[in-house]
């Protein structure tokens, strides 16, 4: 397909509503903004829809919202709007049986889904006729259908989602006796089962819900990652990591095997995991507390001056999205090949990219690459790293993927 032309617009006069949770500094919200971006530079009027599970955060109270709002600045450049159940909803006897006592046995999926149900459109929404409706996360399909009134609705599934409330409940003290993985993915595949088109963002869930839905309409859509900088550079050695439990077991496998054959060389690890670390490992935290930035407003601040990237991932399912990033910044890497999970074999033999596995082997591969010469901001932005994220990753190779895929559910 040739490159899509700004001047054209092909999505020009066209509406599409992009539904998403109320999440910000992780994987989902930098895909987000990928879509929000390819949208408009097709030329549509796009509407993004955050979705709160949490009670009480319905449209128009703004002092509840501030919060997502002043972490999410990037979304401020357009159409913005809210939705979510109030605290009314969840009072609801049939909200108390049908959907909270499950949850307290662990049912990760019915909750999120309830909450859509219940949730609030801000009025304006009704005002607008939309051509579209891209939805992310099984358990908004219940927004999505009502923005929808007859528009078709594409799904973006993010991973198997019962399998990661699988492993997050291996960490709650839930009423026993508590709920099955299966009832879990019924309740996923039931919702995706009303969308006219499931898109997946790796290899690995492509192939496992083309499975379990053989009779729906799938596609492979990698995400438009935003670029990171290629440089000025600096002597650093990063780590950047949100706090999910995959996130979590793999920095304390970091700390705990690796670390100690790396004391000496400068290393951070930015994010939210260390919230998380600190939660499950307090001694190791406090051992290695220097290391931690915390949450940061701009990760590409962190590969812009930095030397080398680790990704010491042993957990996780689907794409990574901070791998990608990784990618893009034209840094060496030195990584697990669980991190660039979802990708294709290409990856794993791109020059600059060492695989190492073992705790030992993982320390001397992070070793040998932090004695080597910084790269210069040219040669990181014409690694081979860099031209794989431009091939699969960028805003280019996306947009011209995802108008392939819409241009056949839009109304004439």
């Amino acid at each position: 397909m040739s490159p899509v032309s700004p001047k054209t617009l092909p999505l020009q006069g066209r509406a599409v509503a992009l539904v998403h949770p109320s999440w910000h500094s992780c994987g989902t919200y930098r895909v987000v903004l990928g879509q929000v971006a390819a949208y408009r530079a097709l030329g549509a009027r796009v509407c993004p829809v955050a979705v709160s599970s949490d009670p009480g955060f319905s449209p128009g109270r703004d002092w509840i919202w501030r919060g997502f709002r002043s972490a999410t600045p990037e979304l401020d450049d357009g159409e913005r709007y809210d939705a979510g159940a109030p605290f009314r909803a969840v009072l609801d006897p049939l909200f108390l049986k049908n959907v909270l006592w499950p949850y307290i046995h662990g049912d990760q999926a019915v909750i999120r889904t309830g909450m859509a149900e219940r949730a609030a459109l801000a009025p304006e929404l009704r005002e607008i006729r939309f051509d579209l409706v891209h939805c992310n996360h099984f358990f908004l399909m219940p927004v999505a259908e009502r923005l929808a009134r007859g528009a078709k609705v594409l799904l973006d599934s993010h991973d198997l989602q019962a399998r990661q409330f699988a492993l997050m409940n291996e960490r709650m003290p839930w009423l026993r006796p508590h709920v099955s993985y299966d009832t879990m993915l019924a309740e996923e595949l039931a919702q995706m089962r009303r969308a006219d088109l499931l898109i997946h963002l790796n290899a690995e869930e492509d192939k496992d819900f083309r499975s379990l839905l053989p009779q729906k309409a799938h596609a492979l859509l990698y995400p438009a990652v935003p670029a990171a900088p290629t440089g000025p550079g600096g002597e650093d050695i990063v780590i950047v990591s949100s706090n999910n439990s995959a996130n979590v077991e793999s920095t304390i496998w970091f700390l705990r095997e690796v670390a100690p054959q790396l004391a000496d060389l400068p290393i951070k690890i930015a994010g939210s995991v260390d919230a998380g670390v600190k939660a499950c490992e307090p001694e190791l935290f406090a051992r290695y507390k220097s290391w931690f930035l915390g949450r940061v407003d701009d990760p590409g601040a962190i590969y812009a001056a930095a030397k080398l990237v680790l990704l010491p991932t042993i957990g996780g399912h689907g794409l990574s999205i901070k791998t990608v990033e990784a990618l893009a910044s034209g840094l060496p890497l030195v990584a697990t090949a669980h991190a660039l999970r979802g990708m294709s074999e290409e990856a794993l033999r791109l020059e600059g990219v060492s695989i190492a596995e073992a705790p030992q082997a993982f320390a001397a591969a992070a070793r040998r690459a932090a004695g080597q010469r910084a790269l210069t901001p040219q040669e990181r932005r014409e690694s081979p790293a860099r031209a794989f994220y431009d091939a699969h990753f960028s805003a280019q190779a996306y947009e011209e993927s995802l108008l392939a895929l819409i241009e056949p559910l839009l109304p004439a």
